[in-house]
Formats: C-alpha cells, structure tokens, sequence
C-alpha cells in the first residue's frame, strides 16, 4: 500500500474541509487534467472545493509554457487541488501566492531545510552555493462573465526522494528533499503538513487578509537583477527586482530607471557585472 494511499491520509488529516475528498491513483497522465474532467462532468458544486487528486506517477506531467514535468514512480509528491473561491478575478495570483507560502513552510517543517520562492511559481532551495528548483506550481482556472474566480486546479509537483542521477533536466538546475536533507523525506508527512498550512492560508484570505505580505518575505528574486523573458516581448527586460504589487506582480526598474510591472514571465537571475 502506498504512504499516500485514500486510508492512510484519512486517518491522519487535521484540516477542517482542505483534502477530505481525497483521491489516490496509482498512476495518471495528469492530476489537473483529471480534475478538470470531473469538473467537466460535475455540476456547480461537484466536485467540491478542497478536492484532492494525487498520484505516484504522471505520464505527462506539465508545467507553465507546457513544459515536461517527471519525476520516478513513488519518488515525489504529484497533486492537484480543486478550489472554488468565487473571488474577483483579479485577485486569481492569489492562489498560486497561497500555494507557494504553504509549500515553502511545509518543506522547512517536514525536511527541515530553507526554501524559498522565485517569482512566479517556483520553490527554490540553495544547495553547494547556486539555486536548485524543487518544486513548481501550475494553476489553471475558470472565469465567469461577472469576473468571478468559479474554480481554481492548483497542479503541485515536489521532488521528494529523487536520486540525484534521476533529477530531471531544467532551465533551472533541479534538485529533491532527499538530496539536499541527505536522507529520505516523508511524503506523508510533507502532503499533510502542505494541506494543513494551505487551508489556514486559504481561510484568512476567505477573511479578506491578502496574502502579499507573507508571500513576498520567501522571494529570492526581491533586491536581485533579473532577466524577464515575457511572452510577445523580442528582447528580455532586464533590471533589478524591486518588490511585488498587491496581485503579486513583479516591480522590476530597468538600466534608465523606468519601472516595470511584470504580470507573468520568465525570470533569471543576473550576476551584478552582466550587461
């Protein structure tokens, strides 16, 4: 029986309504594309908000610009969580904000290492002096003609136990909990640790309590040069990272001191002599 199996996360979860529609399958081609077809086939309210579909395997995993996401069979944490939140639309980054403070502070409790995020969606850990992606978040959503958020599926993919000779090959150089904690990290215990501090997170701002603050104190991008690469855009800006906006964009300030806001891209990070 797998740590992740329907029994066992039952029997432990803590969280009031995060989780307790819980699915487990064994292997799928991708946890948000099976939400979405039961969001498909549902109505209004099924499933229902704070549906959990995760696997040990996904055939084809993806990530932001379609790219690949794999990982071995058992080796990493694959899920995708169904939120309804009928907010406004524009405050949608929210829930990757959410998500990626959630992931951040559940990886530095269970594996008891330093995590961080780099802007948008990616949790970051230093390892032998340079940056390594551990984890990446994909949101895909539904808007209504009113405006409102109808649902949300939160895509989470988190290298666990990957050995280092199967990290898959990124943009980024990528890396595992295992790796870095040199030892073996509980799925069991990330995945409820990760639902616990995702629907506390959730319900504040259910309360109105925007989640920028808390969120942006985990960026490394923030007070470092960047090169942003954005979609209909020929040449990257490149700049400094000055802070974010309250629906989590990026404030860059080019070489001629004009200040951008960045809504979505792709962002590197420049050593200080580069031009």
């Amino acid at each position: 029986m797998s740590e992740l199996s329907k029994t066992l996360v039952e029997q432990l979860l803590t969280t009031q309504w995060l989780g307790h529609a819980y699915q487990y399958l064994e292997s799928v081609e991708s946890t948000n594309d099976v939400l979405k077809q039961q969001i498909a086939g549902g109505d209004a309210t099924h499933p229902a908000s704070g549906t959990v579909v995760l696997t040990d395997f996904q055939s084809r995993g993806r990530g932001r610009f379609d790219r690949r996401w794999e990982a071995p069979p058992g080796s990493s944490l694959l899920l995708s969580i169904l939120l309804r939140p009928e907010w406004p639309s524009e405050r949608s980054p929210w829930l990757t904000m959410l998500a990626g403070t959630a992931i951040v502070e559940a990886i530095e409790e269970i594996a008891q290492i330093s995590a961080a995020l780099k802007w948008p969606n990616d949790i970051v850990i230093q390892h032998n002096d340079e940056w390594h992606k551990v984890c990446g978040i994909l949101s895909e959503g539904h808007v209504t003609a009113e405006q409102r958020l109808a649902y949300a599926v939160l895509g989470i993919g988190i290298n666990v136990n990957i050995a280092a000779a199967d990290l898959p090959i990124t943009p980024m150089p990528s890396t595992s909990l295992a790796v870095v904690a040199k030892r073996p990290v509980s799925r069991l215990d990330l995945l409820l640790a990760l639902l616990r501090r995702l629907e506390q997170l959730y319900d504040e701002v259910d309360r109105g309590i925007s989640p920028q603050e808390r969120w942006s104190r985990y960026l490394m991008t923030i007070g470092r040069r960047v090169e942003v690469s954005q979609l209909n855009q020929e040449k990257p800006l490149v700049g400094l990272a000055e802070g974010t906006g309250e629906w989590g964009q990026l404030l860059v300030r080019d070489d001629q001191n004009r200040l951008h806001t960045i809504m979505a891209g792709d962002v590197t990070l420049r050593m200080h002599g580069d031009s």
